[in-house]
């Protein structure tokens, strides 16, 4: 039996991202864990959460999950979801700053307020960045399948990913600015929506993780 670990630091409805992998596939087992050897010995690893940055990467820490991420993240299919995109960024405005682990190039900043308008209407955009949104696909990647171009999804944030390197986007976002909204490189793929939330695609693009075997 495949088994699916998905990180435990104590933030965010983590049981949400359980339940909807259970529901793609009933055949995998779902590890709710913060034991670093259970995250080894998973098949594939779902790192997601909400909440401040700072709390994020403290908590790896004090759990004893930084290094065991970082190893995962060499060999494994790995999904991060949310605060779990944000943390794979080498920096983040939030708070006084916070070093992220520097997986993904870039950083992640605050909506700029002066420019959170709607290109319609005008009318300012509300932030933190919640509701339904549309995600344009940049690059071909299995974890697409069967999703259309511009399908929307569930966003709760704040803080957006600014990515370096084009090469690591996989989708984006317009919200008064266009932000990373997909990343992947390898067998990383993460996203800052949340698919447990985001009704029938947002099952699909699970699904499709739990099938993935890690390649591009």
């Amino acid at each position: 039996m495949s088994t699916v670990a998905v990180i435990d630091y104590g933030m965010g409805n983590l049981r949400s991202v359980c339940k909807a992998i259970e529901h793609v596939d009933a055949s995998v087992r779902v590890a709710l864990t913060a034991d670093p050897e259970t995250v080894r010995g998973a098949d594939r690893v779902v790192f997601p959460g909400q909440g401040a940055i700072g709390g994020c990467i403290a908590a790896l820490d004090a759990h004893g999950m930084r290094e065991v991420l970082l190893e995962v993240m060499r060999s494994k299919p790995f999904l991060g979801i949310c605060l779990g995109l944000q943390a794979l960024y080498e920096f983040s405005e939030e708070g006084n700053g916070t070093p992220g682990l520097g997986i993904l190039p870039g950083q992640v900043r605050l909506f700029p307020r002066a420019q959170m308008r709607d290109p319609e209407t005008g009318l300012a955009l509300k932030v933190p960045h919640m509701g339904w949104n549309g995600v344009q696909q940049v690059t071909g990647h299995p974890l697409w399948e069967g999703i259309p171009q511009q399908t929307r999804f569930y966003f709760v944030h704040s803080y957006y990913a600014d990515t370096a390197d084009s090469a690591y986007i996989a989708g984006e976002t317009a919200y008064g600015v266009r932000f990373t909204s997909a990343a992947a490189h390898e067998n990383i793929f993460a996203v800052q929506f949340h698919p447990e939330k985001s009704q029938h695609h947002g099952l699909r693009l699970l699904h499709n993780f739990i099938n993935w075997d890690g390649e591009s």
